[in-house]
């Protein structure tokens, strides 16, 4: 089981919030994120609620600030644990510990 700590001030201090679970909105739980700490497991945190904005790959370690994920800004407003089987694509494919896909809101289209 995954587990990931969003801290609001910079090296893990400040009001925490942990999820072990898909969060579509941590809005309630914190203004803002300036630190994380991933305990387990790969996650996909998202700038805005319900898995929207920007996204970032973070695996295993210590985030102290936002540019170490290398994120735009200190939101950070849902999060979603990826599934055993797509955390080896994501080993393959990021190039180092958080990787930022760059990519805004794209929606996922079935082709069949």
């Amino acid at each position: 089981m995954g587990k990931i700590v969003f801290y609001e001030d910079r090296n893990f201090q400040g009001r925490s919030h942990e999820c072990s679970n898909d969060a579509p909105n941590l809005q309630s739980h914190l203004g803002r994120c300036n630190s994380i700490q991933v305990e387990n497991g790969w996650w996909m945190i998202y700038e805005y609620p319900n898995y929207k904005g920007y996204q970032y790959y973070l695996n295993k370690g210590d985030y102290p600030d936002y540019q170490r994920w290398m994120g735009y800004n200190d939101s950070v407003r849902s999060c979603r644990m990826i599934q055993p089987e797509l955390q080896q694509l994501c080993d393959d494919n990021a190039s180092a510990s958080a990787a930022s896909t760059g990519i805004k809101d794209v929606p996922v289209t079935s082709t069949g």
